[in-house]
């Protein structure tokens, strides 16, 4: 912060640590067939839904996500879960999520915990960080369908894989991009906006587009399960 403010003059930095993360290699693009699907949920039965996180279909959803999310693929951090969709013996959907950010007011407001509850308990909440429907699919309501069914069972995959459960799912909407339809579809509440200012502002000033929480309980218990010290 001295440097910044011109108050003091470092020196060059002498030695960089070697972060095998810092460069990670981008997932392969995936052979898949992408031949259209446009068809009514019902005829697209059966649906199955597949957590693929430390399986061999893991390195499929990196690659779908990458080539066709509009955000790309990230490595998540911390705990996290991610699930292929399959109809008729084809991926048609990718869904991850992850821990939760530390601090989101709304969020904090809505469950009316204080910041010893949330430092104890954030990490009862799981946050939907990417959710793909992919391109060459086009079936009325599948996106409401596949939140409802992947959020019945979020608590007790995360548990599996984990250890403990989710009380609370929450996302960020772009309204720029995204009307989030899908969502308010599946029952999930608007909370209120970011400050667009993200985890390591200093400045308290806008700097990335402001977003639309939403936020879905996972059990009526939530708020006792995440207030309680």
């Amino acid at each position: 912060m001295l440097e910044r403010a011109s108050q003091i003059a470092l020196p060059p930095v002498s030695y960089v640590r070697h972060n095998p993360l810092a460069h990670r290699a981008r997932p392969t693009p995936a052979l898949v067939d992408t031949t259209p699907i446009a068809s009514r949920l019902r005829d697209l039965q059966p649906i199955d839904f597949q957590q693929v996180r430390r399986t061999t279909h893991e390195p499929l959803f990196n690659s779908l996500v990458e080539e066709h999310h509009y955000l790309g693929y990230e490595q998540p951090v911390g705990e996290h879960l991610k699930y292929l969709v399959w109809a008729q013996g084809r991926p048609v959907a990718c869904m991850a999520w992850s821990s939760a950010p530390r601090h989101i007011g709304s969020r904090d407001r809505y469950i009316g915990w204080s910041g010893e509850a949330r430092r104890r308990n954030i990490r009862f909440i799981a946050y939907n960080t990417r959710f793909l429907i992919l391109p060459w699919v086009r079936v009325p309501h599948l996106a409401s369908h596949i939140l409802g069914m992947v959020t019945r069972g979020l608590s007790d995959n995360w548990a599996w894989l984990y250890g403990h459960p989710v009380y609370f799912a929450e996302t960020f909407i772009d309204p720029g991009r995204f009307r989030g339809t899908c969502y308010r579809a599946a029952n999930w509440q608007l909370l209120g906006l970011t400050t667009g200012r993200g985890k390591n502002d200093q400045t308290n000033k806008p700097n990335r587009a402001i977003k639309e929480i939403l936020g879905l309980p996972l059990t009526r218990r939530f708020r006792e399960h995440l207030t309680q010290l």
